[in-house]
């Protein structure tokens, strides 16, 4: 499969889902665990600059992706956000569905709408940390989270990539046994 790009960055390791037209990658800076991004595969910086069949793909992968991190992390649901210019606080400039899975009981933020400010500050800072060598992992919620190395990023998406296979052997063998029905 062909590289995959997140704005100039070439994020083909840190991919664990793929479609013609999206896919996912595990992030840099997680705000809790299980924090991932959805993207087009084409790098288009708004939203408005999708043609329908990519946006279609991305909302589908947004669906796709997030009911499977929700079931993989044990959460109750999903915090999804998409910071759409520079205005709403976008600085890569590729669109992108931030899917962060989220407890009733138990999650990082004890008052629900403080994701909001993280994932500003976290955004904020994130074409720089791009460019820096590895960091160290990190997972809480405060602006002193440093990013983490290729390496890290690399296994947690190779580990989310089994239940995607999984889920597509499943499919797959449902496809085959309908065939024969």
């Amino acid at each position: 499969m062909s590289a995959l790009f997140f704005s100039s960055f070439d994020v083909s390791r840190q991919a664990f889902y793929r479609s013609r037209l999206a896919g996912a990658i595990v992030n840099l800076k997680p705000i809790v665990p299980g924090h991932v991004l959805v993207i087009p595969t084409r790098v288009v910086p708004r939203l408005a600059d999708l043609k329908h069949d990519e946006l279609a793909a991305l909302i589908s992968s947004v669906q796709h992706v997030g009911k499977v991190i929700e079931r993989v992390y044990g959460a109750d649901g999903l915090t999804i956000a998409c910071q759409d210019g520079k205005a709403a606080g976008q600085t890569v400039p590729h669109v992108h569905f931030h899917l962060l899975p989220r407890k009733l009981q138990g999650d990082v933020f004890t008052r629900n709408d403080d994701v909001y400010p993280a994932l500003e500050r976290a955004e904020g800072r994130l074409p720089d940390e791009f460019r820096q060598g590895p960091q160290p992992l990190q997972m809480d919620a405060d602006e002193d989270r440093k990013p983490r190395t290729l390496e890290e990023m690399e296994r947690e998406a190779l580990w989310l990539k089994t239940f995607f296979d999984a889920a597509a052997a499943v499919e797959s063998g449902t496809e085959e046994s309908d065939k024969k029905s």
